[in-house]
């Protein structure tokens, strides 16, 4: 349901992450993309703010190849 609302947005926004205290590897992917597209993540727990950044180091600073071999385990 989240992902469809970030969908249809436009425009910059900000998720207040105060309240959130457990997330899974999906959500992390889903607020990694929607900070990589303007939205700013406020007081977001220190665990969850590294886990995002680490997912976007990976997904924007490899090339598509790199990420293709860790995947498949090569």
């Amino acid at each position: 349901m989240f992902r469809g609302v970030l969908e249809q947005e436009s425009g910059g926004f900000v998720i207040d992450l105060k309240n959130v205290l457990l997330v899974d590897r999906e959500a992390v992917k889903l607020l990694a993309l929607s900070e990589s597209n303007g939205t700013e993540l406020r007081n977001c727990p220190p665990y969850i703010r590294e886990w995002v950044t680490r997912e976007r180091s990976e997904t924007h600073g490899r090339p598509a190849g790199a990420r293709a071999r860790r995947k498949g385990g090569h």
